[in-house]
């Protein structure tokens, strides 16, 4: 990246993180987006049969834990205010219109794999997927509706031992050498759809942040010094899983309003990368 071209980032970070500071101040003010709740404790939402109403709803995937990663806690990881700080600011700095329950706040729908309601979900969300284990049932319900359309988003999985398992579970899904797992280039139009960024920032989850008096970043030490950003795609070249590995882009939706540096450091940043896969998702 030239240097006309990182400067054109920075002002575009710049200004995607005034935009979301003053959004931010405004749901303050009206008592939205403030964290009542201990992580794990929020009960999932299901949706009931007539949820779409044609508003963009990110579905929080609900799965069985098999195994435990440190600082994860499973299916439950960013729910709900990841999805819905992400839903609200794309609803905000973008046209995309948003799914609003009765007091205007994005829906945090949770499905499983085996709901009838998964296959009305555009968009589903899933973390800490080394700590996933799916059914051969399951795994083909997730193959049906992929195939069919679907999009699939994993993130917040760090190190060697959960990309193991988690390519364990999606295999079971796609063979490998039918539909391979492939690294995205930083030329690709997900990466630069809505702002230019080339490549996903390592985010780390606040804790950690704060532990490490924010000088670190990779949660596995050099097991996790990398970001993969890679993806399975159907026959026709289309996105039908997106992998983001040895970072927490969740976090930096989620925690936006919690401690300033940590917001700076990444949620525009982590913001960009999310409205860049929504509208890419809703334009290809």
């Amino acid at each position: 990246m030239g240097p006309k071209r990182r400067q054109f980032v920075r002002i575009a970070l710049v200004a995607m993180a005034c935009a979301i500071l003053l959004a931010s101040a405004a749901d303050a003010q009206r008592g939205y987006g403030q964290r009542s709740f201990r992580e794990g404790s929020f009960p999932p939402q299901f949706p009931p049969e007539d949820f779409v109403d044609g508003g963009l709803t990110i579905c929080k995937l609900m799965y069985t834990q098999v195994r435990r990663e440190a600082m994860g806690i499973g299916w439950l990881t960013d729910y709900p205010y990841a999805a819905v700080n992400l839903m609200t600011r794309a609803s905000e700095l973008t046209k995309i219109p948003v799914s609003w329950d009765a007091n205007h706040n994005p829906h945090p729908w949770v499905v499983r794999l085996t709901d009838a309601a998964l296959f009305d979900c555009p968009v589903i969300v899933a973390s800490d997927v080394g700590t996933m284990g799916i059914s051969d049932a399951e795994a083909a319900r997730l193959r049906e509706y992929l195939l069919k359309g679907g999009f699939l988003w994993v993130d917040d999985f760090w190190g060697t031992n959960a990309w193991e398992q988690w390519v364990s579970q999606i295999r079971k899904v796609f063979d490998a050498g039918e539909y391979p797992i492939v690294d995205l280039p930083p030329t690709h139009p997900i990466f630069r759809t809505y702002a230019p960024m080339g490549r996903v920032p390592q985010v780390t989850n606040i804790q950690f942040w704060r532990g490490s008096g924010g000088t670190e970043t990779s949660e596995r030490g050099a097991d996790s010094i990398d970001v993969h950003t890679r993806a399975i795609n159907d026959a026709h070249g289309r996105i039908m899983v997106l992998m983001t590995h040895n970072t927490d882009l969740g976090d930096s939706w989620e925690r936006e309003g919690e401690d300033p540096g940590y917001f700076y450091q990444f949620s525009p940043p982590g913001y960009a990368v999310g409205l860049n896969v929504l509208v890419y998702l809703l334009t290809h």
